[in-house]
């Protein structure tokens, strides 16, 4: 059964929590979760992460929808905020798509590697991951809890011109940040990164894809992740 079926958050839990006090909005909205292609991968009009950068708020509207797409065989999991990658995981997990304790490879702006307040949630349960990932877990705070749960032995993080340089063996689940090609990251250059990440995606055994919309616009943040699967050439 599909958990995600489009709601908002109102309470000050989750991702809804930065400067909650101080905001004017006081919801964000969760994404509808279908099945597709790239070209269901559109902007909504739903805010979905709000925070206070230097006495602005920054209202981010983010996808329309969540997009499970099939590529050669794999499933493809798109949505905006990171956070939501921990309930995918679980969920292909429970589906046999990868083997528990592989590695977990992050392409990212951001190392995400922060504690969240609890440890506490049944990864036997899906229902108590959904509740977890939404209400516990934000868009920094998700990695640990797969380390610490054993879904992963160790993620190999990729978020510097060093890091697109290492050679990665055996088994491992693809965890990508569009961010990476925010304008932050345009010392490394979007070649490599997109012939790097090409590579990633041809062995990886799942992805997980966020477009983060508070770090990327995401018109742009859309028109990268076509490439990486070379989607205008194969449609």
């Amino acid at each position: 059964m599909n958990k995600y079926t489009g709601f908002y958050i109102e309470d000050a839990i989750g991702n809804n929590i930065f400067s909650y006090e101080d905001r004017e909005n006081k919801k964000i909205y969760v994404p509808k979760l279908i099945e597709g292609t790239l070209d269901d991968v559109l902007v909504g009009e739903e805010i979905v992460f709000n925070e206070i950068d230097e006495d602005i708020e920054i209202k981010a509207k983010g996808l329309k929808n969540m997009v499970i797409y099939k590529y050669k065989d794999k499933d493809i999991y798109i949505f905006d905020n990171h956070n939501h990658a921990f309930y995918f995981w679980i969920k292909s997990l429970e589906k046999g798509n990868f083997t528990k304790g592989c590695k977990l490879v992050h392409v990212d702006q951001h190392k995400d590697t922060r504690e969240p307040d609890n440890y506490n949630v049944d990864i036997n349960d899906i229902n108590d991951v959904f509740r977890y990932t939404n209400e516990t877990l934000n868009v920094g705070s998700f990695i640990k809890p797969a380390l610490k749960h054993n879904i992963f032995s160790e993620v190999i993080i990729i978020d510097s011109s060093y890091g697109f340089e290492l050679d990665i063996e055996g088994e491992f689940v693809l965890d990508i940040d569009l961010d990476i090609f925010s304008k932050d990251m345009d010392y490394i250059p979007y070649d490599i990164k997109i012939s790097r990440i090409k590579e990633l995606i041809d062995r990886a055994k799942v992805i997980t894809i966020a477009s983060s919309p508070f770090f990327i616009n995401q018109e742009y943040a859309i028109k990268v992740l076509k490439e990486l699967f070379n989607y205008d050439i194969i449609e």
